[in-house]
């Protein structure tokens, strides 16, 4: 008998693609579309309801069973809330990796299983394979999709249930064969902003959950160049929206964001890209995670790690793990690493785990 699988259906195109190539080959399958996100605004740019008439019309096309559940209650408390909490605090968080680990991978698991299902779906670039008793991540053939880093805080539970068809595809040819199989949503464009929430003005989302807290904006030298409306409106490393012109440097280099000084509430800036108060090697992070769920015991002094998704790998020293904070030097200096981002850790292909950056030197 045929295993039972349920995807998790977006009504974009991978999962649309990841729900066919199952289907051919031999599962029995279903799809389940999630909606995690309701909005009282009736200007929100949330495409809840149209994704869903897509997920629709490919389950009508492909004859498969459409599930809908509504995991919003889930989402607030889960994701949306530690979100909040994290910019409140001043740090900068990655919603999306908690948005797997507490949604598509928790709640929709469990649900799905309640359903029938042996194992899910999804139509994540990632890639797992088996080695004796141990499930393991590894990153997509279609390096420039790969989505491993998002997905760090899966373990061996997880893993072991779960099903990532587009592992050995390019994004192109996932579009082709869309394309070739007549899906209406063969050349939609990607989802892109916050998880499950959609693309949107980010400040003005921000304002309707935090009120302004106006304060200094400083340069490193200790003028003041004008005025934020709030510390958690910006990020490390950030140069857009932060209102700074001329007048303030005998340079005209753009300004861009060094640090935030929570106790004084003033944002510091400095001028230029390169700008050696922007880069560092050596960072602290907690809440380690590591796919095997235990620390590998011949893992290496030296390994690869990202602190952001587009990165290339870079070679880092796990120095030392004292109080549950890991010390981590890189070879090269890092450009503005965030508290509250994910540094993800990576053997060549395989993703060994990942930690929460917590501050820097």
């Amino acid at each position: 008998m045929a295993e039972r699988i349920i995807v998790g259906m977006s009504g974009g195109v991978d999962s649309s693609v990841a729900a066919y190539l199952l289907q051919e080959q031999g599962y029995e399958v279903e799809c389940l579309f999630m909606k995690n996100w309701e909005e009282k605004d009736p200007g929100s740019r949330c495409s809840t309801e149209e994704d869903y008439q897509d997920a629709l019309q490919v389950c009508q096309q492909l004859k498969l069973r459409l599930h809908s559940v509504n995991f919003s209650k889930q989402y607030r408390e889960n994701v949306f809330q530690y979100f909040l909490d994290e910019y409140r605090s001043g740090r900068t968080p990655n919603p999306d990796v908690l948005c797997n680990k507490e949604i598509k991978f928790k709640v929709f698991m469990e649900y799905a299983l309640s359903l029938g299902a042996d194992k899910i779906a999804t139509g994540h670039y990632a890639k797992i394979e088996k080695v004796n008793h141990l499930h393991h991540l590894h990153k997509a053939f279609d390096n420039n999709k790969d989505q491993s880093y998002f997905l760090y805080l899966l373990g061996q539970k997880e893993l072991s249930r779960t099903l990532f068809p587009l592992a050995d595809m390019q994004k192109s040819d996932v579009r082709k064969l869309a394309e070739k199989l007549n899906l209406k949503n063969h050349d939609k464009k990607d989802s892109t902003g916050i998880c499950f929430i959609g693309e949107r003005n980010f400040r003005n989302f921000l304002q309707q959950y935090f009120p302004a807290q106006p304060g200094n904006i400083m340069t490193d030298s200790g003028q003041v160049a004008g005025r934020h409306e709030g510390l958690m409106y910006y990020t490390r490393g950030q140069r857009q929206g932060i209102g700074v012109g001329g007048g303030f440097s005998e340079s005209e280099g753009p300004w861009y964001v060094i640090d935030k000084d929570l106790q004084n509430n003033t944002l510091i800036i400095s001028q230029g890209h390169a700008n050696p108060l922007l880069y560092n090697r050596r960072l602290y992070a907690n809440q380690l995670h590591w796919i095997t769920e235990e620390q590998p015991v011949n893992l290496p002094k030296q390994f690869m790690a990202k602190i952001r998704y587009r990165q290339e790998d870079q070679k880092v020293n796990f120095e030392t793990l004292k109080d549950g904070v890991a010390t981590l030097v890189f070879n090269d200096s890092q450009y503005a690493p965030a508290p509250g981002q994910s540094v993800v850790f990576y053997s060549g292909t395989k993703c060994l785990g990942g930690a929460i950056i917590v501050s820097y030197e």
